[in-house]
């Protein structure tokens, strides 16, 4: 954490950061996969594809290191309501699928915001799927519809945050 005040805006970053790795982890263990199209896709993949738009802006409100605590936070508070073999096998994907987020999104994020976003959410949310269900589940049976709720749910938040940004942009200050 930098030395600077935390805005209320980091603090719900930070919160709801954790918050959405959790619950990821908690709809997973509750409720059964949702069939849609033909696809089975785990109830937590719809918080886990918003975790990784969530997680982009906690690293540009309060950087790296914060950002990295909220991660471990987030797997703590899994550890608290999951399934033992849904919370490890989700701290071990998110660790490593955040870090490939972070090796992405930092370097991409000064050219353009939203594509450093999507970049990063999509080879992110691969990666987390490709770890995270063998992990918990002993196979990629529903790699599919994790990978289109992720997606689903990422590309709303994206197109929410492109908004947000244009009407910025577009209201004189």
């Amino acid at each position: 954490m930098t030395t600077r005040r935390w805005s209320i805006a980091a603090v719900v970053l930070f919160a709801g950061y954790a918050a959405t790795i959790a619950g990821a982890n908690w709809a997973t263990t509750l409720w059964p996969a949702v069939a849609v199209a033909g696809l089975h896709i785990p109830a937590g993949a719809l918080f886990a594809g918003l975790a990784f738009t969530v997680r982009d802006l906690l690293q540009d409100a309060v950087g790296t290191r914060t950002t990295l605590l909220a991660v471990a936070l987030g797997a703590a508070l899994s550890g608290l309501v999951a399934e033992p073999r849904i919370a490890l096998a989700s701290a071990t994907a998110f660790a490593v699928s955040e870090l490939v987020d972070l090796g992405i999104y930092t370097p991409l994020h000064d050219r353009s915001h939203l594509a450093a976003v999507s970049a990063s959410n999509a080879v992110g949310l691969l990666v987390d799927s490709l770890l995270f269900l063998p992990l918990a589940f002993g196979s990629l049976t529903y790699l599919a519809g994790q990978l289109v709720g992720k997606t689903a749910t990422t590309a709303l938040a994206v197109a929410v945050l492109a908004g947000v940004r244009a009407r910025r942009r577009a209201v004189p200050a």
